[in-house]
């Protein structure tokens, strides 16, 4: 079954990360993509930009009917990137969810419906 890992940050840390700081963390997501590709998950995955570059569109009656600027909800952790992998169990993920190196914050472990 595939899960997705969503990554849930406080943008304000990753932006004020030193470059020897965000370096290390780039270097530990590869190391954390290779045991995942040498277990078979097949991983795949990414980063995405902060939430003052997002827009919400808000639906009523099947219609969408305002977009806004930024997430739909103020929250103090952020989702900041995912990863899709293919494992053998939910215990599987979970603990592959508890290998990512976030430092603070928040993974959630999700199945994906499969069509």
């Amino acid at each position: 079954m595939r899960y997705i890992l969503l990554i849930y940050n406080d943008e304000k840390l990753i932006e004020g990360a030193k470059p020897e700081d965000w370096e290390a963390l780039m270097v530990a997501h590869q190391q954390w993509s290779a045991e995942a590709t040498e277990r078979g998950m097949n991983p795949s995955g990414d980063a995405l930009h902060p939430t003052a570059m997002s827009k919400t569109v808000r639906f009523a009656n099947n219609q969408a009917t305002l977009t806004t600027d930024g997430p739909f909800a103020e929250t103090k952790e952020q989702l900041g990137g995912f990863y899709i992998i293919n494992c053998e169990t939910e215990e599987e993920a979970l603990e592959m969810a508890a290998k990512l190196p976030t430092g603070t914050g928040s993974v959630e472990v999700r199945p994906v419906v499969e069509f």
